[in-house]
């Protein structure tokens, strides 16, 4: 089978950006600090909204920076809750206890050409984008909260689901996410 090469290169300061900017939207960015309050709770759910687009990147020159453009393609989520697999998972679980959905279909040609802003753009080929965004709902002063929250949250909460164990929740600040959670063994309801 012949092999197929690219007709341009992508610059190595652009590999790198992307690939940093990738790892870290994926890993989750553990930026909701635990500074406000704490409240116990043993009706709660974590969950782990996983996404995948498919996304290229098209520019006149990949050298100028201000000429690059991002589109995006074919998507599809799937909601982890309490790190039990999910209907619908065709793959899991991974490294961070996330399961995942069968990738998208993949753009065709037509549809990458489709998307040239200009007829002298370039592209680079189609990769795979996975973006994680975390939550977590309990209950709090007799109303159903959800709050945005980190990977590290949703782990414990769903290791402490597993168990049957109640949760310590400590809000970020101004009471719109939780910066960290903790296990409670004994907790009268």
């Amino acid at each position: 089978m012949p092999t197929l090469t690219s007709r341009f290169s992508v610059p190595r300061w652009l590999q790198t950006g992307t690939l940093a900017l990738g790892l870290g939207l994926m890993a989750g960015c553990e930026n909701y600090p635990a500074t406000g309050n704490t409240v116990t709770t043993g009706t709660y759910e974590a969950t782990a909204t996983v996404t995948q687009t498919w996304r290229a990147e098209y520019a006149r020159s990949f050298d100028r920076r201000q000429t690059i453009h991002m589109e995006t393609f074919e998507s599809n989520s799937l909601v982890n809750r309490n790190g039990v697999r999910p209907e619908g998972a065709a793959t899991g679980p991974d490294d961070e206890g996330l399961y995942w959905p069968a990738l998208p279909p993949r753009p065709t040609a037509a549809d990458l050409d489709s998307r040239k802003r200009e007829p002298i753009e370039q592209r680079t080929d189609p990769t795979i984008f996975r973006e994680v965004d975390y939550a977590i709902t309990f209950d709090y002063n007799g109303q159903r909260r959800t709050l945005p929250t980190t990977r590290t949250v949703y782990r414990e909460a769903s290791s402490a689901f597993a168990d049957q164990q109640a949760l310590e929740v400590t809000f970020g600040p101004g009471e719109q996410s939780i910066g960290a959670a903790r296990r409670i063994a004994n907790f009268d309801r």
